[in-house]
Formats: C-alpha cells, structure tokens, sequence
C-alpha cells in the first residue's frame, strides 16, 4: 500500500537526524487507514515468558488476564481429549523447562499428574485453576473421591472467581504487568457475567419439559446446575469410562418418555454412542435430533472466535438451547457464530 510518503532509502539514511525520523515516522503513521491502526495493540507487545497451560480455556484464561501480554503454549489442543492425553517427550520437556504452570486439576490432567508434581518440586509457579476454588462450590467426582468433578469452566461465574488465581504468578513472573493485570482480571469476569446473562434469559425461553441436556460424557453438569437444566450422560466424568448397553438403553428409554428433541455430540469424543441413542429412540418410534457439536474439553481452532471461552460458551449456549425449543439470536450473543 502507497502511502504516499516517498522515504530515502540509500545507505545515508542512518544518519538522519533523530528529529527528522521522528517527523518522517509521525507522517507516516498519520496517513496509515484506520482499520490498520485499530490493528495495532492498544495494551503493547507481548512479553516473552515461558508459560504453559495444559488445556486452551486456561491458556485463554492467562491470554485474557494478562492484557492479551502473555501467550501460553497450550499442551492439549482442539479436538484432542485430556482425560486420554498423554504427554510426549518433548511437551514434558516444556513443563519442566517453563517458567510458570497452568491447568485445571482435579484429575482432568490424569495422566500429567506426575509431571506437574516435578515442575511444582522444582521450585516453579503451578496453579490448578479448579483447585483453588472452595471445594464446597465443586461437584462431587463419582470416578475418584478424592477429587471433584474438574469441568468447572461450564460455569462462567465459577470459571471468573477462579481465574483471580492466575494473578499471582502472573505477577511473580511479570511484575512489569501487575497494574494491567488487575484490568484484565476485571474485563474477564465481565465477559463471564455477560454469558451468564445470557445463558440465563436463553434457558428461560426453553419448555419446561424439555430442559433435559444428554450429552456424550459428563461435562456439563456445572452447566446444569447453574441453569436449571437435568443432564444426562453417556460416558462418567472420565472419558476413560466406557459407556455400556444397559446405560444406552436406561437413557434411550428416558428420551421416549420424556419427549426429549436433542441430543448432543461433543468435539473432543466419538459420537458413536450418541448416534446409538438416536437409532434406539427412533425404532421406538421418537425421532431425536443431534442438536449439534458442544465444545466440551477443547476449544476451537486456535486464532477464531471458537478458539475463545467467551466463543466456546457463545457457541455452546446458543447451539443448546435452540435445539431445545428456546429462543436466542441466529448467531449468538455478538452476532459472530456461524448462522
């Protein structure tokens, strides 16, 4: 793009005055088009440090409180179940190697636990985001008593309370961001408030009868809890479980009775199970929708709106209660899903 501004560009122009770069810059700048300069970050560059976060909503979590400042490198990406997740060499490599940690805890990491315990016995910040919350807030873990069920990000209100535990770290590693930080932490829990609200007027426009949520594994019962919906699952907590025939049939036998319209295939598990529910309900004569794909324990593709909490949750709220019978705009709460 020309912008009209013809610089020197022979060997000599190192040695223009200082004053006169600044006025060649200024110029240049003033005649850049708009769009290009609301590009530019308005919170400034990134700052290099080595943070990790084993899945993308935390990573989202640190990106959001950190002013967009901090991006971590998240180990389990789109698509890809934790509970299943088992860590490479060379992500092991980057945990220890890292400068802070961040996860969920509560077992969703299973099969990282190991790993965590060396970079937290190596004197580095890990921080478990579920794990600082009180565990009177948290749901009971069938699968492992010792823990509580760690999907605590299905809840906006709970997911911002437990993102104030990324500032101390944060800070600890960043101290230049400490100020910024405070905002950030702010702005999130505001965006959390916004899809609470949101889900909440959505749900109250859902039939009573069908407020009936069945999913492919056992990740939304915080959703349901915060907004009245009964879940109903295939598999446990863990996808680790194996869903069984007699826990299909109970579940085919409760869509049939209940009327139930939808039901849900998740991004990061197989719908096989899903699909044998339909098939069970339609040779009883109920014809069930798959009321479409929820971002359960991944986000979307890294770089998009899905790839966001705030585009997960978006795209979750609005995809279940539509298939539910509710009422909520054609492409969500901003106007940026898919229509």
């Amino acid at each position: 793009m020309s912008t009209g501004l013809h610089l020197n560009s022979h060997a000599d122009d190192n040695a223009v005055a200082p004053h006169r770069r600044s006025l060649l810059a200024a110029a240049a700048a003033a005649l850049l088009p708009l769009p290009a300069l609301a590009q530019a970050p308005a919170t400034g560059a990134r700052i290099p440090r080595n943070v990790v976060a084993t899945v993308a909503m935390v990573g989202d979590a640190v990106r959001e409180v950190s002013a967009g400042r901090i991006a971590a490198t998240t180990l389990v990406g789109e698509g890809v179940d934790p509970h299943l997740f088992r860590p490479t060499r060379a992500d092991i490599a980057r945990l220890l190697g890292a400068d802070a940690v961040f996860g969920v805890g509560h077992r969703l990491e299973g099969r990282m636990g190991d790993v965590l315990e060396r970079v937290r016995a190596a004197g580095k910040p890990v921080v478990l985001m579920a794990e600082t919350l009180p565990r009177e807030q948290l749901l009971a873990n069938e699968d492992y008593p010792d823990a509580a069920d760690p999907h605590v990000w299905m809840d906006p209100t709970l997911w911002g309370n437990a993102a104030g535990s990324l500032l101390p770290p944060l800070a600890t590693i960043a101290p230049e961001l400490r100020e910024g930080m405070a905002d950030g932490l702010t702005q999130f829990r505001a965006r959390c408030a916004r899809l609470d609200a949101y889900a909440r007027d959505a749900v109250a426009t859902v039939p009573e009868g069908a407020r009936v949520l069945v999913t492919a594994h056992d990740a939304f019962s915080y959703f349901g809890r915060r907004y009245g919906l009964e879940i109903e699952s295939i598999q446990g907590l863990s996808t680790e479980a194996e869903a069984n025939l007699a826990g299909i049939e109970a579940l085919v036998a409760k869509l049939v009775a209940r009327r139930v319209p939808a039901v849900f295939a998740e991004t990061s598990v197989p719908d096989r199970a899903v699909r044998a529910l339909m098939e069970g309900a339609a040779a009883r004569g109920h014809r069930v929708a798959l009321g479409g794909n929820l971002f359960s324990d991944a986000m979307g593709r890294p770089g998009t709106y899905l790839g966001t909490y705030e585009g997960m949750m978006d795209h979750n709220i609005t995809t279940i209660m539509r298939a539910l019978g509710g009422r909520v705009p054609p492409r969500g709460l901003y106007g940026r899903l898919a229509a």
